[in-house]
């Protein structure tokens, strides 16, 4: 019998060895987790709370402002700025200065996006009353920003 496993081991290729350690480790795992459940002993991870997409964006654009050198593009954090730069509670005003002259450096079809999508929220907008404050400083925004990619 020992012979058998030994020859079925053999057989196996690295990838499935791979696989079937990665197996009996979360076995193993799972067992000790279970053994310090039923001594009582709880496990709990302490791990730091993870920055939002606000957070991370905001830092982003800060740090493209002060031509850090340790800056670099970030698909995904121009992303969220321009699907939330229209919200002042999302993109303070403290950071649409800095947004608008980010903004001006945008190429291809990401600046043509941009425009697109801020002339549909203005005919949006313009259909609306315009008694709503929060519409009022949205409207402000995106004529700044039609203002400066036009």
């Amino acid at each position: 019998m020992q012979d058998e496993k030994e020859q079925g081991e053999q057989e196996l290729t690295p990838e499935e060895k791979r696989t079937l350690e990665r197996k009996l480790k979360k076995e193993r795992k799972k067992e000790e987790k279970k053994q310090l459940r039923e001594a009582g002993i709880s496990i709990k991870k302490d791990e730091p709370p993870k920055p939002s997409g606000c957070e991370l964006a905001l830092e982003y654009l800060t740090s493209w402002s002060k031509k850090c050198k340790t800056w670099k593009f970030q698909k995904t954090r121009q992303t969220w700025l321009l699907l939330h730069m229209y919200e002042s509670d999302q993109v303070p005003e403290k950071y649409f200065s800095i947004l608008l002259s980010y903004l001006e450096g945008l190429k291809g079809s990401a600046r043509d996006l941009t425009v697109q999508k801020a002339e549909s929220l203005m005919k949006e907008l313009d259909a609306t009353e315009p008694n709503d404050p929060n519409l009022s400083a949205k409207a402000e925004r995106i004529r700044q920003v039609l203002q400066l990619l036009s």
